[in-house]
């Protein structure tokens, strides 16, 4: 028996309860555990298996070579070669920091890099693509393979292997319209268009090869071959997939207009920008920018930081720029046409109407000249188009802002092309501006300009000054509008997508955006107008194309553009009575535009037409002489 005091104790309520949420606690656990272990050896054992059976078996994916990109008449523009990269497998290099940075100070030695560069890019392109191969460097000698090859022991993780680059067989030639192919970036990958790409593929980021970047492609490749615990291959291959090369691209562009085109404008050391194209299907001919720039510095892994100033600086004249599809600029007098077509169409003047220009318009106080003051006396549109008197269309600018809500000239702009992307296929095309009431009183209530909309604008806007923002692209559109009847054209680089062996795979016939409705005596008149303008004496590009063997339908421009010197415009039609091709040109600071843009302009027709070069001092009574 127990004494009194040496009875054990009741264990109490509260110490019970946390005995059994402890012990419930415990029991709970064990059974997470058990089924946890249950499930990865008997539900996932299999998977299991095979993900290490695969650690011994590595997948090495082959390179599609992308397609060919070749101009109207199969002439190849954009081609591949294969180059020889340096490149290291990040897993794969040595665990043992001492161990990695001996392998990394060999490898610079062997490749002539720094110890201090290869350690940087291995971390950040790890970081932007950590499953990839990181590439060093490309067309590395062979001297090097073979160094590496004999040594493969003392460089885990390095190899050399072949890829495919771009190649440029005209050199800088149409290097706005390719643009260029880098590795798809992490943001890339996250889009629809990309979901079967693995981060190291190449796409097309610009230009052309972004455009059509999922037929330019192909389909990657892939070979199975089993591997040692060092990574290095063993026996023959265990599957072979062959890649799958991407389609060519057939443009529309032709490779002798566009070289003329880009030594037409390049010739001037000044930016500026040029279009050709067909008027009723709205082939592009030939697009080209200034400066331009070497697509071949896109084939290199990166980009130096004096590489990215270089294309992208204004201080060198932002060449990655395509001024002619996102060149916004006044346009002058080329705007003529535009408001012609308007005043003609909504009734403002008839094409026999004598206006009288004394050389100066003065509304409220402020007083609007012709160039050099000059007095044309009485005019009827077609010789207001010939002289390019600008007091003509001050006034049918000042009538145009009086009749009401709407804004006619405005009106006719948008329908023409401007003030929205033309749709060109090419990425990045910019819509510019048609100044309107709206938009300035807008500005005016939100503080940002220090006045509301005036009659000075619609003055300004007649002429092409003041706020007016277009781009030469949407420029040759306008025109060829006119040109054709009223068949707004949609302009395209793509002809046709062929296989590798030629087979049109499909063409490329993009729909004209919309119709309009404009009379034949307008086109008449305003053709007339700009054929004596380029065609006849006392026409403002008459000592350029005067005597041209064929006739040519063409508007000067001289854009202010403050604080820029005057941009020189040109935009032509021909052949004049029957248009079939239009060429727009500007030239920033060039001057006049019978200076700079109209030559410009001659150059290519020359090519175009296969007319043997004449000379601008060649000029006489008679025009320029051609042989």
């Amino acid at each position: 028996m127990f004494r009194e005091d040496e009875r054990p104790q009741r264990m109490t309520s509260q110490f019970a309860l946390r005995v059994a949420i402890l012990g419930g606690g415990a029991l709970v656990m064990f059974f997470v555990i058990f089924f946890r272990l249950w499930y990865l050896e008997v539900l996932s054992g299999d998977k299991y298996l095979e993900q290490a059976q695969n650690n011994r078996v590595r997948e090495v994916k082959v390179q599609a070579p992308r397609g060919q990109i070749v101009d109207r008449n199969g002439e190849v523009l954009v081609d591949n070669r294969t180059a020889l990269a340096l490149q290291v497998q990040a897993d794969e290099l040595p665990a043992n920091n001492d161990e990695r940075d001996r392998v990394i100070e060999q490898l610079a030695k062997a490749a002539g890099m720094s110890a201090e560069r290869i350690d940087k890019e291995i971390k950040r392109q790890t970081r932007e693509l950590p499953a990839t191969p990181v590439t060093l460097k490309r067309d590395v000698p062979y001297e090097l393979v073979l160094y590496l090859q004999e040594r493969q022991q003392e460089f885990p993780g390095v190899s050399v292997e072949r890829v495919y680059v771009r190649a440029y067989p005209e050199g800088n030639l149409a290097a706005h319209l390719f643009g260029y192919v880098r590795e798809v970036t992490p943001e890339q990958l996250s889009e629809p268009q990309y979901k079967r790409l693995d981060p190291g593929d190449s796409v097309g980021q610009t230009g052309v090869e972004l455009a059509y970047d999922s037929q330019l492609r192909g389909q990657s490749g892939a070979t199975r071959v089993q591997v040692d615990a060092l990574g290095r291959p063993k026996g023959e291959p265990l599957s072979d997939e062959p890649p799958v090369p991407g389609n060519n691209l057939r443009l529309t562009v032709d490779s002798k207009i566009q070289e003329s085109g880009e030594a037409a404008i390049g010739q001037f050391g000044l930016p500026g920008a040029f279009v050709a194209m067909d008027v009723d299907s709205g082939e592009v001919l030939g697009l080209g920018s200034a400066p331009t720039f070497d697509p071949s510095v896109y084939t290199k892994p990166t980009l130096s930081q004096k590489v990215v100033e270089q294309l992208y600086s204004e201080e060198t004249g932002s060449p990655q720029s395509n001024r002619a599809i996102q060149g916004l600029y006044p346009t002058g007098s080329t705007y003529k046409l535009i408001t012609a077509t308007a005043a003609l169409e909504e009734g403002l003047i008839t094409p026999g109407e004598v206006v009288d220009d004394p050389g100066s318009y003065t509304v409220g106080g402020v007083t609007f000249r012709n160039a050099g003051d000059v007095a044309n006396g009485a005019l009827a549109m077609r010789t207001a188009l010939q002289v390019s008197s600008d007091v003509y269309f001050y006034k049918l600018g000042h009538e145009a802002n009086t009749v009401g809500e709407e804004m006619p000239i405005q009106e006719w702009a948008g329908r023409l092309g401007l003030g929205s992307p033309t749709g060109i296929d090419l990425p990045s095309e910019l819509g510019g501006l048609i100044p309107t009431p709206e938009w300035r009183d807008e500005l005016y209530d939100n503080g940002d300009t220090d006045r509301p909309w005036s009659a000075g604008d619609n003055i300004n806007l007649s002429v092409g000054q003041g706020d007016l923002q277009a781009t030469p692209l949407q420029m040759a559109v306008a025109y060829a509008t006119l040109a054709n009847g009223g068949s707004v054209p949609r302009p395209h680089l793509a002809q046709r997508v062929e296989d590798a062996n030629g087979r049109v795979i499909q063409e490329i016939e993009p729909t004209a955006r919309r119709q309009l409705d404009i009379s034949e005596s307008t086109r008449n008149t305003i053709l007339d107008g700009l054929r004596a303008a380029a065609m006849e004496p006392s026409g403002t590009s008459y000592e350029v194309f005067g005597g041209f063997p064929v006739e040519v339908a063409g508007k000067t421009g001289t854009a202010e553009r403050p604080p820029h010197g005057d941009q020189s415009w040109y935009v032509a039609l021909a052949p004049a009575d029957d248009p079939e091709v239009v060429v727009a040109a500007t030239i920033e600071e060039g001057g006049f535009g019978a200076e700079a843009a109209a030559p410009a302009v001659r150059q290519i027709l020359e090519t175009y037409f296969d007319v043997k070069p004449g000379k601008v001092e060649d000029v006489d009574a008679e025009g320029a002489v051609y042989e």
